[in-house]
């Protein structure tokens, strides 16, 4: 998996005081938790963009003064007027231990389905995931090619090495849908 190196400034203050100040500095206010400890910090919102406008998942390698410390984002807050990011979340990565992270899906192939006249559609464009960071994939492949029209392939279909999914089994990744040129392919072939 990818991994961003983003430098970072520890802080001593809490609260929403302490956060409006960092903001007003042009930083953002951040927390890392896991393994029992929590430590509040703050980023250069320009090192942070990288990871937060981007479909793809990162492993975030923070430096804080000489020490790394590795993580995946949990949650971003935005201001609901100015879209600019007003906290963001992130989880410690312990060696050893799995951790859970979403992560895109990319379809392959040429459907079955499409070829006769349906329509392919995505329904999930991250699944989530857990895995040790050595074996957490970059995108989860998904081939399309055996799928008819008015099939689905469900979470619960998808079979990786290493890998188990936290997207409930019943979650629909993808479909050919019945369109009207597929209906009358269909209704062709039966007369």
């Amino acid at each position: 998996m990818k991994t961003i190196s983003v430098k970072a400034v520890k802080r001593a203050d809490f609260g929403k005081k302490a956060a409006k100040a960092v903001r007003r500095e042009g930083m953002i206010p951040c927390v890392l938790c896991g393994n029992g400890e929590t430590v509040a910090f703050s980023v250069d919102p320009r090192e942070i963009k990288p990871l937060i406008y981007t479909p793809n998942s990162y492993i975030v390698e923070f430096d804080f003064d000489g020490s790394k410390e590795q993580a995946v984002l949990r949650e971003a807050q935005f201001h609901p007027v100015r879209e600019e990011i007003l906290h963001l979340d992130f989880y410690r990565v312990a060696a050893g231990k799995p951790v859970s992270i979403a992560i895109p899906v990319r379809l392959t192939g040429n459907a079955e389905g499409v070829k006769v006249g349906g329509k392919l559609t995505l329904s999930a464009r991250k699944l989530t995931v857990s895995a040790l960071v050595e074996n957490l994939p970059d995108e989860i492949v998904v081939d399309v090619t055996p799928l008819g029209v008015g099939k689905t392939i469900f979470v619960g279909d998808l079979q990786f090495e290493n890998l188990r999914f936290v997207t409930p089994a019943t979650t629909a990744v993808c479909a050919v849908r019945v369109t009207r040129a597929s209906r009358g392919a269909a209704a062709a072939e039966g007369k």
